[in-house]
């Protein structure tokens, strides 16, 4: 987790804009880490003289300015280069928040006499990253009152009857009284409610 070397090192770092460092590269040393301006701690990085350590990277002799900040457990676990800091400013709720919700970089306009629903529903349909994160969880989206699921659809007396060949009994009251389905549950349903 070293930076760079950028700066007088290496001019061509992509990291470089305006000849310096646009990740503010190599920090300074500190003997305590401290609450910065912008909510960021500036941590504690001692110099060589003071027990930092040094490391040597193509020729070049690194201290601990040039370390990022990490998490050794996050390193091991994911086998990844992961950039860790504590952040105690209210900018990184609305920074958190900005990339959650944040909504489509696109806008569609135009003028159509056509009243095809599909057409409209695939061309205007859009997916925020929350609710792409909610349906990936399978959270329930929203509720639906009566609940709605699949009917068993059927011609008249034409559904479905499972049974053992082995049992006449059963096959005779089943052929007088054929079971209900969801459907024709259904149908009984109507009969006596108005769904107000």
């Amino acid at each position: 987790m070293i930076h760079g070397p950028c700066g007088n090192s290496n001019n061509r770092s992509p990291c470089m804009e305006s000849g310096s460092c646009s990740k503010k590269y190599p920090r300074p040393f500190i003997q305590e880490t401290q609450t910065g301006d912008d909510g960021y701690p500036k941590y504690r990085r001692r110099a060589p003289e003071n027990g930092g350590f040094t490391v040597e990277i193509n020729g070049k002799t690194l201290d601990n300015r040039w370390v990022v900040p990490y998490n050794p457990v996050l390193l091991r676990t994911f086998g990844a280069h992961i950039n860790v800091e504590y952040c105690n400013s209210v900018k990184s709720i609305k920074y958190i928040c900005k990339y959650i919700t944040k909504g489509s970089d696109q806008a569609a306009f135009g003028f159509e006499n056509d009243n095809d629903e599909v057409k409209l529903y695939e061309s205007d349909r859009y997916i925020s990253s929350s609710e792409a994160v909610w349906r990936i969880l399978a959270f329930p989206i929203h509720e639906r009152f009566p609940t709605v699921f699949h009917l068993s659809v059927h011609l008249e007396n034409s559904q479905r009857v499972y049974f053992n060949p082995n049992d006449s009994s059963r096959l005779t009251d089943m052929i007088n009284n054929p079971p209900k389905t969801t459907l024709l549950a259904f149908f009984d349903l109507c009969k006596t409610d108005d769904f107000i």
